[in-house]
C-alpha cells in the first residue's frame, strides 16, 4: 500500500494541490532527510530545528525562516527537493483556474472540492496501475466531515466528469493532520507552492525565474501526472513545469474536463 500525503497552495486566480506518493520505508527515509534539511538550517542560521517546511514561508522569508537570506532559503528548498528526488517518491499535481475564463462564483463547487476530487481520481489510477492501494493523509482543512463523506460517495457511486470512476483503491477515509506534525505533508506543501509559482507567476527578477526553474528540474523526473483544469477552456496552462515528461510519465495524458 502507498501513503499519499496531500496539501494545497492557492491564490486569487489559481488553486493547486500536490500528492506525494510513498511506501512505508520511503516515508521514514524522507522524513529523516527533511529533518536533516531543517537541522542544517538550524546550525547555519539559528533556525528552530522544529521549524515547519512551509512553501510560502520558506520562499518569502516569513515566520521561522525570516532571518535567512534568499540564497539560504533557496538552499533549504533545494535540499528538500533533492531529498524527495533521491528517495524516488512519486508526485501527482492538479490545478484549477478559478477566476478568469469562468468567474469563481459560477463554479458548481468550491475549488478545494473540485481539485481534491481530481487528485483522488489520479491517486486511485496510480495505485490501480500498480495493483496496490492508497491511504490519503492531508493537511487540516475546513469541513473535514464533508470531504470524508465525499470520498465515501466516490467509492460507492463514482466521481463526476469525463473520468468518472469508483475510487475503490483508496482505503479507509481521509486522514487530516496538522502540517506541523508531518514532514511529508510539509513536503506536499513545498511541491504545491512551487508548482503554482512556476506555472502562474511571472517573476520580476530573471534570477528568481532561473532559481525556480532549477529547483523544479530536481522534481520533474518524479512527477507522474500534472494538469491544470481551466473551466470553459481547452488549453492547458503552459509554464516551466510543462517540460517534456520523463518516459512513462502520465503528465500529458489528460482530458481538460477532468
Amino acid at each position: 500500500m502507498l501513503l499519499a500525503y496531500v496539501d494545497e497552495s492557492y491564490s486569487e486566480d489559481w488553486y493547486y494541490m500536490a500528492a506525494l506518493m510513498v511506501r512505508g520505508r520511503q516515508a521514514v527515509t524522507l522524513t529523516n532527510a527533511l529533518d536533516q534539511v531543517v537541522a542544517k538550517a538550524a546550525v547555519d542560521h539559528a533556525v528552530d530545528d522544529r521549524a515547519e517546511l512551509h512553501g510560502h514561508e520558506v520562499f518569502q522569508g516569513r515566520g521561522a525562516w525570516s532571518a535567512l537570506p534568499p540564497r539560504a532559503r533557496i538552499g533549504v528548498y533545494n535540499g528538500a527537493f533533492q531529498a524527495m528526488a533521491e528517495c524516488r517518491v512519486k508526485v501527482i499535481l492538479r490545478g484549477l483556474r478559478r477566476v478568469g475564463l469562468m468567474n469563481q462564483d459560477r463554479l458548481p463547487e468550491k475549488p478545494h472540492v473540485i481539485v481534491l476530487r481530481h487528485l483522488l481520481e489520479r491517486i486511485n489510477e496510480h495505485v490501480t496501475h500498480r495493483n496496490t492501494y492508497a491511504l490519503v493523509i492531508a493537511d487540516e482543512v475546513d469541513e473535514p466531515a464533508k470531504h470524508r463523506a465525499d470520498l465515501s460517495a466516490y467509492r460507492s457511486q463514482g466521481t463526476k466528469g469525463d473520468r468518472s470512476q469508483l475510487l475503490d483503491r483508496i482505503v479507509d477515509t481521509l486522514h487530516f493532520v496538522p502540517s506541523h506534525s508531518s514532514r511529508l505533508v510539509q513536503a506536499a506543501d513545498l511541491l504545491a507552492f512551487m508548482y503554482r509559482r512556476v506555472e502562474t507567476h511571472t517573476e520580476s527578477d530573471p534570477r528568481a525565474t532561473r532559481a525556480n526553474e532549477a529547483l523544479w528540474s530536481r522534481i520533474q523526473p518524479i512527477v507522474q501526472h500534472r494538469h491544470c483544469w481551466i473551466p470553459g477552456g481547452r488549453e492547458k496552462h503552459k509554464g516551466p513545469a510543462r517540460a517534456r515528461p520523463e518516459a512513462g510519465s502520465e503528465a500529458q495524458k489528460d482530458s481538460p474536463t477532468s
